[in-house]
């Protein structure tokens, strides 16, 4: 990587940020294309995200991918936001055009490519989801277009019921909303087809930790697990075991950098390079 003074300037914000693989993705696919960009990683807590926008504008970064605990809190700092974006009250790219700052939602992009890229037809499907967080929220905006009814199943009934109403009266489908227990998850996949864990729970250090019980995934269900660290959590095993159909996590992340790529560029992104950069890091332990 070559850095001049004509290199143009994009990164991600968060606070923690150390662990963000955006970089490693990002600039492996700049390299790929021969564009003269580079990605760096920023830590911006909450309190600073005010701050940082200025200093996008001020130093004509051309691009930001935004991460906890800052998706929603880039919003009254933007010039303009988009349909999706406004309808989550998250963020998770903002492209700088000439100092419009306009904020993009790409993680239920990159949910829906990855079920797509793994011939997962949501046609008239019943979808399960496990939480009711920013991502999970951006993937039930996206898919609930296809499928035809949605489980959502998630701690705080609150938060839930209101997402509920909002995919109810934008989509006119069949939600229902139940507190996440055992019980409720066995009870919602007897007769579902596709089950998407948009929690943590799996995460390492608590890799040996799953929602579902084994038995009641089905050979027929299609599982996702956004969880790519550990590669593969326990839920994604049991589901291999039982013979299910298992989308990766980490096609997730892939495919959601991949729709910040192309609205900063207006190329489109290599994927399989930002896929095997992204692998080859895991690989390494960071």
């Amino acid at each position: 990587m070559n850095v001049s003074g004509k290199t143009a300037v994009y990164g991600v914000i968060g606070d923690p940020i150390a662990h963000s693989l955006s970089p490693t993705m990002q600039n492996a696919a700049f390299h790929e294309l021969k564009l003269d960009n580079v990605f760096l990683a920023f830590k911006v807590p909450t309190t600073g995200v005010e701050n940082a926008l200025r200093g996008m504008r001020g130093l004509s970064i051309q691009g930001l991918n935004v991460t906890m605990p800052n998706k929603a809190a880039v919003i009254p700092f933007l010039d303009e936001v988009d349909e999706t974006a406004k309808f989550l009250g998250s963020v998770n790219t903002i492209l700088n055009e000439n100092g419009n700052l306009r904020g993009f939602s790409t993680d239920g992009a990159g949910a829906h490519h990855a079920l797509e890229e793994n011939d997962v037809d949501l046609k008239g499907k019943k979808l399960v989801l496990l939480g009711a967080g920013g991502a999970a929220k951006a993937i039930v905006f996206i898919l609930a277009k296809e499928v035809n009814e949605l489980v959502l199943l998630n701690r705080t009934a609150g938060k839930t019921d209101a997402l509920a109403e909002s995919i109810n009266l934008k989509f006119h489908k069949k939600v229902t909303v139940k507190t996440l227990s055992s019980s409720t998850v066995q009870e919602s996949l007897q007769d579902a087809d596709i089950l998407i864990n948009a929690t943590n729970v799996g995460m390492n250090p608590h890799s040996n930790e799953s929602l579902v019980k084994p038995a009641s995934i089905k050979p027929s269900l299609v599982v996702m697990d956004i969880v790519y660290n550990p590669r593969e959590t326990k839920l994604a095993k049991d589901a291999k075991d039982a013979g299910a159909k298992v989308v990766d996590g980490l096609e997730m992340l892939i495919y959601q950098g991949a729709a910040s790529f192309e609205i900063w560029t207006g190329k489109a992104a290599p994927v399989e390079v930002m896929r095997q950069a992204v692998l080859k890091q895991l690989e390494c332990g960071r």
